[in-house]
C-alpha cells in the first residue's frame, strides 16, 4: 500500500470520530502520532548503536508499549490512557538538570498538540495503519516527503493559504548552488517541514563529514524557525529522520515578531536557504518591528529585509520569491534598493508556470545573493520547459535533471537563448524593477507579426503606418479573361433563370388553355 493510500485510509478512519472536526484537526492528530512512531523507530536504531541508551520517554509511554501491538490496548482504556496519562506526562517532561535535551523537543511538540479523537477503538485502528510504515527503511526520508505532500494538499483544501510544498528538485538545486560548508551556520527562517534543512544536511554529510566531531559540528549548525504548530512538529520529526538527534534548534516561533534592531552580531548566519510564504499578510503590528521605510504587511517582503539584515559579511542566500516582489513599486522599491546596495544579487533564475502546481500558479524566481558588496550586474537564467511540456503537474513535476543546464552554465557564464545579464544602472533607471524579460527570446515573423529595419522608416520620412506585408494579396487578374469569365457566368445565370421560368409556368398551367 502506498503512503498516500495509507494516509487517506487513516483520515477516513478519523472522519468516523465525532471529536475530529475537519481536515485541520485530522492532520494535527496524525502529526503527533507520527512523531511518536518515528521517534520510536529512531530509538530502535539508537539502542543498536549504544547498549547504554536510555529513552527520555517513560517506558509505559513509548510507542512500542501501547501502540505497536495491533491487538493491544483499545476502546475506552486506550482513550483514557491517551487523555489522562500520555499527554499530561509528555507535556511535563523535564530535561536533565542544567541541560537542554530531547525532552524539551518532545514537550514542545505536545504543548501545542491535542488528542481530538474521542473513540479509543478508532485510535487503535489509526495506530495500526501507522505501524505499517517503517521509518527505518532506506526510503524513510522520501516517505516523509510523500506524507507531507499529502498532508499539505489536505491543508490546501482546508483553506490554509500561503503554504506551498517546494518541489525537491528546486530545493536541491538551490542548496547545491549555495554550496554549504561544514561549520557554517545555516538558517531557514520560515522552515515549514524542513525540506531545505534536510537537503543541506544531506549535502554536507555526503562529502564533508568524516569524523564524530564533524557530525557534532553539523548538528550544531542547522537552525530553523517555523510559525505554525503542525509544520513545526513535522520539521522536528524530519530532522530526527535526518540524524539530528536533539533538534532543539528548530524553534516554534514567528521570525518576524522580533524587532529587527534586536538581531545583533550573535544572531548573524553564514547561509540562508528558504521559501518564505508569499501572497499572505502578517498580523497587525508585525510591520512595526521593521524600520519605517520597509514597513509592510506582506510576508515575503519582510523576510527579504530580515535575510539581508541577519547575513554575515560574505554570507550567502538563496530564496524563492514571486514575480510581484520583482516588479511592484512602493515599499518593494526601497527593499530592492537595500538588497542591491548591501548585497551582490548575482543571479535570478526565472521559473516557468506550474512549478508549484497544484498549490498555486504564481510565477516564481530563485534569487541568489552574497552580502558585503553592492550589485554591479545581475545574471538572469530563464528555466525552459523540457521538450514536449507546456506546464508542470502532479504527474509531471519539475525534475533535478532539468537543472543540469544551469549547473553547467553557472561557473562559465555566457549569454545564450536562456541567459542574459543586466547592468545595475539599468535596474536603477527602471526604479528597481527586477522583472526583466529575456531579450534573447527569438521572435518569429508570421501572418500577424513582422519587423521593419529603421533605415526603411527613415527613407519613408519616418512614416510608421506600415501595413502588414504578410497579409495575402489578391490579384486583380487579366481584364480579357475576367470579361470572358463574366460573360460565361451571366449566360449560365440567364439559362438558369429561363429554366426556372419554364418550370413555374408549367406548374401553374398555360393561361391560354385555361381561358384566360
Amino acid at each position: 500500500m502506498s503512503v498516500s493510500t495509507t494516509i487517506k485510509a487513516i483520515q477516513d478512519i478519523m472522519r468516523k470520530d465525532a471529536g475530529v472536526d475537519g481536515d485541520a484537526q485530522r492532520i494535527s492528530q496524525l502529526g503527533w502520532m507520527l512523531f511518536l512512531k518515528i521517534f520510536d523507530d529512531r530509538e530502535h536504531e539508537y539502542e543498536l548503536l549504544d547498549e547504554g541508551y536510555s529513552s527520555p520517554i517513560p517506558e509505559r509511554l513509548r510507542w512500542r508499549n501501547w501502540a505497536a501491538d495491533d491487538e493491544g490496548i483499545t476502546g475506552d482504556a486506550l482513550l483514557n490512557f491517551v487523555d489522562n496519562d500520555l499527554f499530561p506526562s509528555l507535556k511535563a517532561l523535564q530535561p536533565p538538570l542544567g541541560g537542554v535535551g530531547v525532552e524539551v523537543v518532545i514537550r514542545s511538540v505536545f504543548d501545542d498538540s491535542y488528542n481530538y479523537m474521542k473513540n479509543g477503538t478508532l485510535i487503535r485502528q489509526v495506530a495500526n495503519k501507522i505501524n505499517k510504515i517503517d521509518f527505518n527503511s532506506s526510503s524513510d526520508r522520501h516517505l516523509f516527503g510523500d506524507i507531507y505532500e499529502k498532508i499539505l494538499k489536505d491543508l490546501q483544501s482546508a483553506g490554509n493559504a500561503g503554504e506551498f510544498y517546494t518541489p525537491r528538485a528546486v530545493t536541491q538545486f538551490m542548496v547545491d548552488m549555495v554550496n554549504p560548508q561544514l561549520g557554517e551556520v545555516v538558517l531557514d527562517p520560515a522552515c515549514g517541514t524542513g525540506g531545505f534543512l534536510a537537503c543541506t544536511i544531506d549535502n554536507i554529510r555526503s562529502s564533508q563529514v568524516k569524523t564524530v566531531e564533524d557530525e557534532a559540528l553539523l548538528q550544531q549548525s542547522i537552525h530553523g524557525i517555523e510559525k505554525k504548530q503542525l509544520p513545526h512538529l513535522l520539521c522536528t520529526t524530519n530532522m530526527m529522520l535526518h540524524g539530528i538527534d536533539v533538534p532543539v534548534q528548530i524553534r516554534h516561533d514567528n521570525t518576524l515578531a522580533r524587532p529587527l534592531k534586536d538581531y545583533g552580531p550573535r544572531d548573524r548566519v553564514d547561509l540562508v536557504v528558504t521559501n518564505p510564504p508569499f501572497g499572505g499578510m502578517e498580523e497587525d503590528g508585525i510591520e512595526s518591528n521593521f524600520p519605517s521605510a520597509f514597513q509592510t504587511r506582506e510576508t515575503a517582503d519582510l523576510f527579504l529585509v530580515l535575510i539581508v539584515h541577519i547575513l554575515k559579511e560574505g554570507g550567502r542566500a538563496a530564496i524563492v520569491l514571486p514575480n510581484g516582489t520583482l516588479s511592484n513599486e512602493g515599499v518593494k522599491t526601497r527593499i530592492k534598493e537595500k538588497l542591491l546596495s548591501e548585497c551582490n544579487l548575482h543571479t535570478i533564475v526565472r521559473l516557468p508556470n506550474g512549478v508549484f502546481n497544484p498549490y498555486t500558479d504564481i510565477k516564481t524566481n530563485l534569487l541568489f545573493f552574497t552580502k558585503g558588496e553592492p550589485t554591479k550586474e545581475i545574471w538572469y537564467y530563464e528555466h525552459p520547459y523540457p521538450e514536449g511540456y507546456k506546464s508542470y503537474s502532479k504527474t509531471k513535476p519539475i525534475r533535478i535533471e532539468e537543472f543540469e543546464q544551469e549547473k553547467g552554465w553557472w561557473n562559465n557564464r555566457e549569454e545564450n537563448e536562456h541567459a542574459w545579464r543586466v547592468p545595475v544602472e539599468e535596474v536603477v533607471r527602471s526604479n528597481y524593477n527586477l522583472d526583466i524579460k529575456n531579450p534573447n527570446t527569438p521572435v518569429e515573423e508570421n501572418e500577424h507579426a513582422w519587423r521593419v529595419p529603421v533605415e526603411e522608416v527613415v527613407r519613408s520620412n519616418y512614416n510608421l503606418d506600415i501595413k502588414n506585408p504578410n497579409t495575402p494579396v489578391e490579384e486583380n487578374g487579366d481584364p480579357v479573361k475576367l470579361l470572358a469569365h463574366y460573360r460565361a457566368v451571366s449566360a449560365a445565370v440567364e439559362e438558369t433563370r429561363e429554366a426556372l421560368k419554364a418550370e413555374l409556368m408549367a406548374s401553374l398551367g398555360d393561361p391560354k388553355q385555361n381561358g384566360a
